[in-house]
């Protein structure tokens, strides 16, 4: 009898690391012996990688989300619209309409909207409705509008070429005010949407640490409302804590009121792996697809670990989860769950876009204690801004490593240590102890049972 012991043993096998040299300890009377190697990483960064080694001898342990790709796409896709749960099939809800709406999300988000519109359309068209009766609505929440090649991209040419695709405006004057939830959100809808006879929402399903998990409903609210609802929603993060990979909760309740409203007569929502390929797919009523889905997505993303680490190397994953620091923050959220306290975490994210919202880079830059920030933000919550509490609460227990493209003073003034050195960083950071790698900590996230 023996086993096998291997630093980083899972990186081995998923080829995110390559062992340079390596050495099996046999585990037999005498006991274990100390292993010997060197690994080599590839970690996302923006649309390319960047490359590190792990040093012989170190207690690596890599945490990433699990999940087994889907051979045939296509056939996801369809068999979700042929049999919608809880509701009747596309085509059938279109007879008779005069106009539909589609809501898709933005770049930021890894919903591959180019791959199921071509077949919603189909359904549509087999409905009845003509192109065009039919709009594409990019569901951009308070997330900055997309070019016109972004769209092209989001779509895919032929379906841009087909149909209307426009941003959402949050504007209150681009948008309907509808009523009041219980909860005392607003719900003001952008007037196409409104207005159409038929409403379509799509997403991607993850964990998501405002509203337990995305997709649903958050196509419409707060994905094509006004900033005065999307505010007040957002504003109860500051009241309650939500769990990732739980729907049930009163934040995502208040975003579902707005369907007493607006109703969304179609939903087809996907779960993806971080190359946007399609693991799951459901279709049907807003709530109960919504939920089926939403399973299937935390037994993806939610790891058990069963120990903390004195050090965390983290990757957003690259393009989209690190095209801006709004996004990237997510990856340092689920970085810090995996560390002890006062451990040490490193980020790796591009950032290209730098904040990704105005009024998150205002607040850094000029609010001088970050400590008042927290306390500014529960006198008065300001969306956008809330971002810098998140970081507060990260930095109240561990020091933040960041490589990235955003400038050195700008990174500073975020609390955050400047990486250049990207090796060397990683080489002091293993003399502390135990290290854990996460390749895709934007989906991964970590739930500790001791």
């Amino acid at each position: 009898m023996f086993s096998f012991s291997l630093t980083c043993l899972s990186s081995f096998f998923i080829s995110l690391g390559q062992a340079k040299e390596f050495t099996l300890a046999l585990a037999g009377k005498n006991g274990k012996k100390k292993v010997g190697i060197t690994m080599e990483f590839s970690l996302g960064y923006g649309k390319s990688l960047v490359r590190f080694e792990m040093p012989p001898g170190v207690d690596c342990t890599e945490i990433a989300y699990r999940a087994e790709r889907q051979e045939d796409e296509a056939a996801l896709i369809q068999q979700a619209l042929k049999q919608p749960i809880g509701s009747m099939p596309l085509q059938t809800l279109a007879a008779g309409k005069r106009s539909a709406v589609i809501l898709i999300s933005d770049a930021s988000r890894l919903s591959p909207s180019h791959k199921f519109l071509p077949l919603l359309l189909d359904e549509l068209r087999e409905g009845g409705l003509s192109l065009s009766q039919i709009q594409v609505v990019v569901a951009l929440g308070m997330h900055r509008k997309q070019t016109e090649r972004e769209l092209k991209e989001l779509v895919g040419e032929a379906v841009y070429d087909s149909v209307q695709v426009m941003n959402h405006s949050a504007l209150p004057a681009d948008c309907v005010s509808l009523g009041t939830t219980a909860l005392g959100t607003p719900v003001e809808i952008f007037r196409p949407v409104a207005e159409s006879e038929l409403r379509i929402a799509t997403g991607n399903i993850e964990p998501h640490g405002l509203a337990g998990v995305s997709g649903g409903v958050k196509a419409l609210m707060p994905g094509v409302s006004s900033q005065r609802s999307i505010q007040h929603n957002h504003s109860f993060s500051m009241k309650w804590k939500t769990h990732p990979g739980d729907p049930e909760n009163p934040i995502r309740k208040d975003m579902e009121e707005a369907l007493q409203f607006l109703p969304i007569h179609f939903l087809f929502n996907t779960v993806v792996n971080h190359r946007q390929e399609i693991l799951g797919a459901a279709a049907g009523d807003i709530k109960e697809a919504h939920r089926i889905l939403a399973d299937q997505a935390k037994k993806n993303f939610l790891v058990p670990i069963h120990r903390k680490f004195e050090a965390v190397i983290a990757s957003a994953g690259g393009y989209p989860k690190d095209m801006q620091l709004y996004q990237a923050v997510k990856s340092l959220q689920n970085a810090s769950k995996v560390v002890k306290p006062g451990g040490k975490i490193l980020l790796i994210a591009e950032c290209k876009e730098m904040f990704g919202n105005g009024l998150f880079q205002y607040w850094v830059e000029t609010v001088q204690n970050p400590s008042r920030i927290t306390q500014m933000m529960k006198e008065e919550f300001v969306l956008g801004a809330h971002k810098v509490t998140h970081i507060e609460e990260v930095l109240r227990q561990h020091e933040v490593y960041f490589y990235s493209e955003i400038p050195e003073s700008t990174i500073e003034l975020l609390g955050f240590k400047p990486v250049a050195d990207l090796q060397g960083c990683i080489d002091q950071l293993v003399q502390n102890g135990s290290v854990a790698v996460m390749p895709y900590a934007a989906l991964t996230f970590p739930v500790y049972n001791e």
